[in-house]
């Protein structure tokens, strides 16, 4: 064969080679791709959804690090729900405001961008890079945009190659992955939000007796099981309806809400506190012996008698609650014996002096 013969056949064999490789990889990605959208079409668990998202994001792109951070709307922040690679941890606590760094950027414009030198872009944020101890040189950022509305931001850092650096076909890759996720964190979101309300009282935002009845037929089972103790506080809102016949129910409600605030801050994450009706309040505190929740109850007591009300209103109201304290197995077997013995304890109190604990 002649020698330039030779060269054309050995260029057209690394031609199709390159061609059928890139065939290879898109097919690929497209099968990738397929997957993706049937795993998060599947669920509606949020978290879920972004354990798949994390696979499909280190399985395709092959960053050094990555992260998905979703926006507090309260703050108007982003933070990092998922972070994956070197200092991982470190960053967790970190927030940034919505424009600040690449991030930041992206997540208000709703634009994606692909930084090759970080150097040389002033949005470049080093608050990561200072709490990590880790290099960036180039980045990749998209939004996550449903209906129009940016939910957060994928990022990747340095990609695992000779050069580090990401390319254009990376960046379509990466946008056409978050319109993927978008959808399936919208979707995510807005189940559990139905769920928050089925099981939440609209007021106070503390659980509602549905859902108390559940959890603690589910405790009192475990407390069986395992022979250990479930105990429950009981309150009522001493001389409530004074407050609305005085000052209206709008005060009244505000007074709920803040009272509610006071009863559920500091609970262990085991234990719920749940709006029973009107202005009787439930703690239910599984693992709890029934003394325990007889020093958490007048700690509480003491909390609220302490407390003013309404004062940003100008009112500066003083109230106090009645408490019953019964446990399980001291007092009762089954929870609708334990609520009735709780609530029949509390009710002592009220019928004497009020603002006091007293034990079932």
């Amino acid at each position: 064969m002649e020698p330039y013969l030779e060269k054309d056949v050995m260029e057209t064999q690394i031609y199709e080679s390159a061609a059928a490789s890139e065939h290879e990889q898109r097919i690929k990605q497209l099968a990738s791709f397929s997957e993706l959208g049937k795993a998060l079409a599947s669920s509606l668990d949020l978290k879920e959804i972004l354990n798949i998202v994390m696979e499909k994001v280190s399985e395709m792109l092959q960053p050094k690090n990555w992260s998905l951070l979703l926006i507090d709307e309260e703050k108007n922040e982003l933070y990092f729900e998922i972070v994956v690679g070197e200092g991982a941890d470190k960053l967790k606590d970190i927030r940034l405001k919505i424009g600040e760094g690449i991030a930041g950027w992206v997540a208000r414009e709703g634009n994606p961008l692909l930084v090759p030198d970080v150097n040389k872009d002033p949005r470049f944020s080093k608050k990561g890079d200072e709490a990590t101890k880790f290099k960036t040189q180039s980045i990749i950022c998209v939004p996550l945009k449903s209906k129009g509305k940016c939910l957060g931001v994928i990022e990747l850092i340095n990609k695992i190659s000779e050069d580090g650096g990401f390319k254009e076909e990376d960046l379509l890759l990466v946008t056409t992955l978050a319109d993927y996720t978008a959808i399936a964190i919208e979707n995510a979101k807005f189940f559990q939000k139905i769920q928050e309300l089925t099981i939440t009282d609209d007021l106070t935002k503390l659980y509602n007796s549905r859902y108390l009845y559940r959890f603690l037929d589910y405790e009192v089972e475990r407390a069986k099981r395992y022979k250990s103790n479930v105990a429950m506080i009981f309150l009522d809102l001493d001389k409530f309806k004074e407050v609305n016949d005085m000052h209206g129910h709008l005060s009244g409600s505000k007074l709920l809400t803040e009272a509610a605030k006071l009863i559920s801050h500091g609970l262990r994450k085991v234990n719920i506190a749940c709006r029973y009706g009107g202005d009787e309040f439930v703690i239910v505190m599984p693992q709890t012996s029934k003394q325990q929740a007889y020093l958490i109850a007048e700690k509480l007591r003491a909390t609220i008698d302490k407390h003013i009300f309404l004062h940003d209103d100008g009112l500066n109201l003083h109230l106090t609650a009645s408490f019953g304290v019964a446990s399980i197995p001291d007092d009762a077997h089954e929870a609708p014996q334990l609520i009735q013995m709780a609530d029949q304890a509390m009710y002592r109190v009220k019928n004497r002096a009020k603002n006091a604990v007293e034990m079932a």
